[in-house]
């Protein structure tokens, strides 16, 4: 399986080539002569155009529909055709369920990004459908949205690509569905965003494709000694530890790892996805794990970990058990999440 998500679409044109076919072959093969025939193969034609009325009603769900989510409920009037994000975290699971994002958020050009500020895991599938830039540096542009003429808008209640603040003013615009990634795992995400969208079989067709990449990754791993923790390292600012509902440990726990959380009540700030501690507690937060899991990090950010004297003694750096996740594993999507299990699968694949 590769990085990069497989397209669901359903053809309607060949939906309406096989109706078109059915209903010639239901007025051919109906008995009799003269007035019996005709209204035999109206009756039969009238049938079969009411079945595949009734298939394409099911295939587009029922219209207006009500989503419930982190801000309220929404009411969709139809199917959207022209959907913009305002987070840029969420941009990565609406295109992995192939919704029409004609534009998304970006942030600052950097090395988690491409030149348009585009998570790099997934800018290269933005590119090839056309998704233009909302607005950059993650400055809400309510302007920029309206101009766009979207009939839905996507928004985070968290981070910083959170626009929870102008809920009301989006709302004004276009039907506005606000989603707490941070809580939940994109496959939830996914779901939340299928129903607003239209696309529950699209959803559902690319979360049972990384199910059965993890299944078939979790028989392939060997586990090294458990518990683990998965964090953010800032140095001498300490680190943030990823909660057990995180994304990130999520996938470490679907893939057969214990996952331990560092405590809540030495944190400085915690949040629904990540604790924040300071360097002097940082050593005591990672005190249970015995792997440390380096997000948003390569090669260098595992060195400074190993080498910071403050956490010789926590059992993952004495015993030299860092591993980096990538730099991609800070924002977990389908595109990071194939990544992120791509890296664990090279270290302790059989």
């Amino acid at each position: 399986m590769s990085s990069s998500t497989r397209t669901f679409r359903r053809s309607s044109s060949a939906l309406a080539a096989l109706a078109g076919a059915a209903l010639l072959l239901t007025a051919c093969s109906s008995g009799g002569s003269g007035s019996d025939a005709d209204a035999s193969a109206s009756g039969d034609a009238t049938t079969a155009e009411e079945s595949t009325s009734e298939e394409a009603a099911a295939e587009d769900g029922e219209w207006p529909r009500i989503v419930t989510h982190a801000s309220g409920e929404t009411e969709i009037l139809e199917k959207p055709l022209v959907i913009v994000s305002t987070s840029i975290t969420l941009t990565g699971t609406l295109l992995a369920i192939d919704a029409p994002v004609v534009a998304s958020a970006a942030t600052s050009v950097g090395p988690l990004t491409d030149d348009n500020g585009f998570f790099a895991q997934w800018a290269d599938v933005a590119t090839e459908r056309g998704v233009e830039v909302l607005y950059p540096n993650l400055e809400l542009d309510l302007e920029a949205i309206e101009a766009l003429e979207p009939d839905l808008i996507i928004g985070s209640i968290v981070g910083a690509d959170s626009t929870v603040d102008s809920y009301d003013q989006l709302a004004e615009i276009a039907p506005t569905v606000m989603l707490d990634y941070g809580a939940s795992s994109w496959e939830d995400l996914a779901v939340v965003l299928g129903e607003a969208t239209g696309l529950e079989a699209d959803a559902a067709a690319v979360i049972d494709e990384f199910d059965a990449y993890l299944a078939e990754s979790a028989a392939a791993i060997t586990l090294p000694e458990q518990p683990v923790s998965a964090l953010a390292y800032n140095g001498a600012d300490g680190g943030g530890i990823f909660s057990a509902t995180s994304p990130q440990a999520s996938i470490l726990t679907s893939l057969g790892f214990t996952y331990v959380a560092g405590p809540d009540e030495l944190a400085d700030t915690v949040r629904s996805d990540v604790s924040f501690f300071t360097a002097e507690n940082l050593p005591t937060a990672l005190g249970e794990a015995k792997v440390a899991f380096v997000v948003s990090g390569g090669d260098e950010d595992a060195a400074a970990l190993l080498a910071d004297p403050l956490l010789a003694n926590t059992p993952s750096v004495s015993a030299g058990n860092v591993l980096p996740l990538g730099p991609t594993s800070f924002r977990i999507d389908f595109y990071s999440g194939t990544q992120m299990v791509e890296v664990l699968l090279a270290e302790y694949g059989n």
